[in-house]
């Protein structure tokens, strides 16, 4: 037991600081190249913070344990949701998810979709693999790729917009600020990359030592994948989210919520094609459905707090946050029931 502890602390500690390196690498990223901090954090953030749950559930699936793999998944977005609630609680100065763009409304509701399109194949229980691949999983990779590339275009567009308004200087000042940024983009990407790394190579000590402290409990795989699982694979989300808020770049920390949830999603692909039992969805327990329906539920409270554009703020927290939060705790005391 003790021992379990000491790696998921560990594991723990080098997650916390490859994630506070990482939002800062991507927010360095997302201004040196123009992309903006909501692509960057929808995509690039995304998928590197989302990896712990990637090869957590494909371990998972690997070992025959789906049940765990999408409790994972499905629990992440919920805590997602909450730590987007906390962050608004902890900066006081003024309510983050005023200071995020409106364009999130698109990442939102991409993975609100992929979550209910999800939860829809688990309750059908019908299935199908075709060389390796079940049919549900593969629709999920599908309409992510499709919703990546809406929300691309759409940024490629008010970045051209921001193009057009930028003074010509002289061409050799130009040149010169070109050089710096391009060997500013080659640190920031790959201390990016070394920041990742860290992600990779902690990610299945914590998520393991996690599982070695559940499993004394004697509680439901379905109830430890959403809960303990979820929160300690989550928690490069967290730290990322937290760094970006205090680096001021809140597209970064609001795009890497909603769209580490939709690249969650996605990643049933991998777990559907780690898993040789059969097809995924098929096997898992129809107690998902709740908790991705819960994640949808959460999900759709932050995108109205987004688009609710009031200054008031109460003395200790916004209602919105405060509903995701006991929405979270709800949640889970319903899924242990």
């Amino acid at each position: 037991m003790f021992i379990a502890w000491a790696i998921f602390l560990a594991s723990a500690a080098v997650i916390v600081y490859a994630g506070t390196k990482l939002s800062r690498y991507g927010d360095q990223i997302a201004d040196l190249t123009g992309l903006g901090g909501l692509w960057i954090g929808v995509v690039l953030m995304a998928g590197a913070t989302s990896l712990p749950e990637v090869f957590t559930t494909v371990s998972a699936s690997l070992l025959d344990a789906p049940d765990l793999a999408a409790g994972d998944l499905f629990g992440a977005g919920m805590t997602n949701m909450l730590t987007l609630a906390l962050i608004d609680l902890f900066h006081r100065q003024k309510k983050v998810w005023q200071q995020a763009a409106l364009d999130h409304a698109l990442s939102a509701g991409l993975a609100m979709f992929l979550t209910g399109l999800a939860a829809f194949f688990i309750l059908l229980g019908q299935d199908v693999k075709h060389i390796g691949i079940g049919s549900g999983s593969a629709l999920l990779l599908v309409f992510y790729i499709l919703g990546m590339r809406m929300i691309f275009r759409q940024e490629s567009v008010k970045r051209r917009q921001r193009e057009h308004e930028v003074v010509v200087e002289a061409q050799a000042e130009e040149e010169a600020k070109r050089a710096g940024r391009q060997e500013g983009l080659r640190r920031a990407s790959i201390g990016f990359g070394l920041a990742a790394v860290g992600l990779l190579v902690a990610a299945p000590f914590l998520a393991s030592s996690a599982n070695q402290i559940a499993e004394l409990s004697g509680v439901s795989a379905t109830f430890i994948g959403t809960s303990i699982v979820a929160i300690t694979t989550s928690l490069p989300e967290l730290v990322t989210a937290f760094a970006a808020v205090r680096l001021g770049a809140f597209d970064l920390a609001v795009g890497n919520l909603f769209g580490s949830n939709a690249f969650n999603m996605a990643a049933f692909f991998f777990v559907d094609v780690a898993y040789r039992s059969g097809a995924l969805f098929s096997a898992v327990s129809d107690a998902h459905a709740l908790t991705a329906l819960w994640s949808i539920l959460l999900t759709s409270l932050a995108l109205m707090g987004i688009i609710y554009r009031v200054e008031k703020r109460y003395i200790l927290i916004e209602p919105d946050s405060l509903a995701i939060i006991l929405g979270y705790c709800l949640g889970l005391w319903l899924l242990f029931e």
